[in-house]
């Protein structure tokens, strides 16, 4: 089919279809690009980290007094727990003697 001047209408679509992939193209990058200068990350001091870990330290601290138990680290609750697996009494071949060569 011929469209006025003599020109061929899958050459235009395919035209049209560059014009759009380029104009895509272009507004990616300069997206990409005002993202990038948006999204820098801010070089801090080390002394601002520090203050940071001990109010994070602090806030917890007090938002846990008298709310969670004191935890001992020396108490183990399970320690006197008796042997419920029925697995480790069922190898009829535990108790032999086993060849040291």
């Amino acid at each position: 089919m011929k469209i006025s001047n003599g020109v061929n209408k899958k050459f235009l679509i395919g035209l049209v279809a560059m014009v759009a992939v380029l104009i895509i193209a272009v507004a990616g990058y300069w997206c990409y690009q005002y993202y990038q200068k948006t999204n820098k990350v801010k070089v801090t001091s080390p002394n601002a980290i520090e203050q940071a870990g001990s109010v994070a330290e602090n806030l917890s601290k007090q938002a846990s007094q008298g709310v969670l138990p004191e935890i001992n680290p020396q108490s183990n609750p399970m320690e006197n727990a008796p042997d419920t697996n029925p697995m480790s009494k069922t190898n009829p071949f535990s108790d032999i003697k086993t060849n040291p060569f």
